[in-house]
């Protein structure tokens, strides 16, 4: 069994492989050699610094999406953009599944992209026209990246010249 105090010395040759065929392997394994050996003496001296006491809870006055993985809200958390519209629709089903899964990161990209395109509309609402080109940095990207950049806008214009035709053609198909 390994553990803290187990040195590299207390293994057997026969117990181990042999990778000295690996170039640099075992330029650990002397403890004289090893910056970190031995290793730090243990006490419970830091744990006193984990006594505290909870913040005040934060009062809610907006709905606050909470991870699966959480039974209670943090102390303190963020409402500056509560989940609404069709992004926060996205983002409440991503909240149901664990924090490791895709099927809770994948949804929160989208609902990032679908917030991006509601607050266009909502500014085309408001009457300001927002100016795309330099909110999303093609400015900065046409100046020091043109290359690239006119690759991103071909093979956007190439996939949305694939989509409309493909719903066009569905469309003449059904008639």
């Amino acid at each position: 069994m390994i553990t803290d105090e187990t040195k590299p010395s207390d293994f057997k040759k026969s117990e181990q492989a042999d990778y000295t065929h690996i170039k640099g392997w075992g330029i650990d394994a002397d403890p004289e050699n090893d910056p970190v050996y031995p290793m730090k003496k243990r006490t419970n001296e830091e744990h006193e610094g984990y006594a505290w006491q909870r913040p005040e809870q934060q009062p809610e006055d907006v709905e606050i999406l909470k991870s699966v993985e959480r039974p209670n809200l943090t102390a303190a958390f963020g409402t500056a953009s509560p989940p609404e519209g069709l992004n926060g629709e996205i983002r409440k089903f991503a909240f149901k599944y664990s924090e490791s899964s895709y099927g809770r990161w994948l949804p929160l990209v989208l609902a990032d992209r679908v917030g991006a395109i509601e607050g266009i509309i909502e500014d085309l609402k408001k009457g300001h026209v927002p100016n795309i080109f330099a909110e999303r940095g093609w400015g900065a990207e046409w100046k020091y990246n043109r290359k690239n950049f006119l690759l991103k806008i071909a093979a956007a214009a190439a996939v949305t010249a694939i989509t409309i035709s493909v719903l066009s053609s569905k469309k003449k198909n059904k008639n």
